[in-house]
């Protein structure tokens, strides 16, 4: 498998956050360290901004520099792919640029899901929600997936709603963990399709996917990863972390 980090220096909560100081390494680096761990055969930045370039590089990543115009982080991914004229059959797992604390065996996990199974045309991962109030957060998006394991949809909203006991979470209720795993190939004919309805109203680029038919594998883990980092709470958290370590 070859991981791509898309990384970008506009953040509407933190600006610059890729750059942010993680205990004496800057957040991207962070996160590029979990990306090694995983066995992963190339590692490459994807990003449009020079300053997470020259940062990079410093600390000896592969960088691909991409153009600022796209709209979702595949669409960088697929740039990336195209630059680096990796095959149609290669696997490419998209690790978000704030996700310093992605455990490296759950990267190994969806690239290997994809690669058994030629059904789908990516892979992702998720955990069992244990507790009201995330299932009610429009923050934390769940998953609902057939006997098969395959997704059935995503949603912000509480999905499945328990009926006939709305005060408790339902049993077999799933929480999204945002990594993607993709076939080379498969990321070039994503771009193509623009967005859809229903990624537009939900805000999940994900839904482009099962819009047009096609199967997303998901491998459910027991141990729930740790939060990226969207505010400055959460890289006060984060910090805190690798202070202890």
């Amino acid at each position: 498998m070859h991981v791509i980090i898309p990384a970008r220096y506009a953040s509407t909560r933190l600006p610059g956050k890729p750059l942010a100081d993680v205990a004496g390494k800057t957040l991207i680096e962070r996160v590029y360290d979990r990306a090694q761990a995983s066995g992963a055969r190339s590692i490459t930045i994807a990003t449009d901004d020079e300053r997470i370039a020259q940062t990079a590089r410093k600390f000896g990543a592969a960088v691909c520099m991409t153009a600022a115009s796209h709209r979702s982080g595949t669409d960088r991914i697929g740039e990336a792919i195209r630059s680096l004229g990796l095959g149609p059959e290669e696997i490419v797992v998209n690790l978000q640029g704030d996700e310093p604390l992605m455990p490296p065996a759950l990267i190994q996990d969806v690239a290997t899901l994809l690669g058994r199974d030629r059904d789908a045309v990516m892979a992702t991962a998720c955990h069992p929600i244990a507790d009201l109030e995330t299932l009610r957060n429009p923050n934390a998006v769940k998953v609902v997936c057939d006997a098969r394991g395959y997704a059935l949809y995503f949603s912000r909203a509480p999905i499945p709603w328990p009926r006939d006991q709305d005060d408790a979470a339902p049993i077999g209720a799933l929480r999204h963990i945002g990594l993607y795993a993709y076939r080379a190939g498969f990321v070039a004919r994503f771009c193509t399709w623009g967005p859809c309805l229903l990624e537009e109203e939900e805000k999940l680029e994900q839904l482009r996917v099962l819009w047009h038919g096609e199967r997303i594998a998901v491998h459910v883990t027991d141990d729930a990863p740790p939060n990226g980092v969207d505010t400055p709470e959460d890289l006060t958290r984060v910090r805190k972390y690798f202070e202890k370590r």
